[in-house]
């Protein structure tokens, strides 16, 4: 079994900042790919950003320049670091994985979401 829990969301003024973490656990043999995801009301969930094992990360162009994504393979962890925020980056934000496991199954697996609020 393997869980992905997030923390860090919160309400937040617009120029602030926050920092999200996920930390995957469970019967993890190895984890791939790791990404950001969120969803705002009444639009669909989007991707945010991912980086590879190997740390090679991509962002969606709304985000760029003012997050960064990194990652902890020891702990297998990912984080986001959110500077510069806007309103419009208020949204849900999932984080998931690729993960193999010790069973010898592989899948993706999702956080439960953690709400992020940028307003006055």
């Amino acid at each position: 079994q393997v869980q992905l829990v997030e923390s860090g969301g919160g309400l937040v003024q617009p120029g602030g900042s926050l920092r999200l973490s996920c930390a995957a656990s469970g019967t993890i043999r190895n984890i791939n790919a790791m990404g950001w995801y969120r969803q705002a009301p009444g639009k669909q969930r989007e991707l945010v950003t991912a980086i590879t094992s190997g740390g090679s990360a991509n962002y969606a162009d709304s985000v760029k320049g003012r997050f960064t994504i990194s990652r902890d393979n020891a702990k297998n962890t990912v984080y986001l670091q959110m500077n510069s925020l806007k309103p419009e980056d208020t949204a849900v934000y999932y984080c998931n994985a690729g993960i193999s496991t010790t069973l010898g199954t592989s899948n993706i697996y999702w956080g439960q979401g953690t709400q992020v609020t940028v307003s006055s």
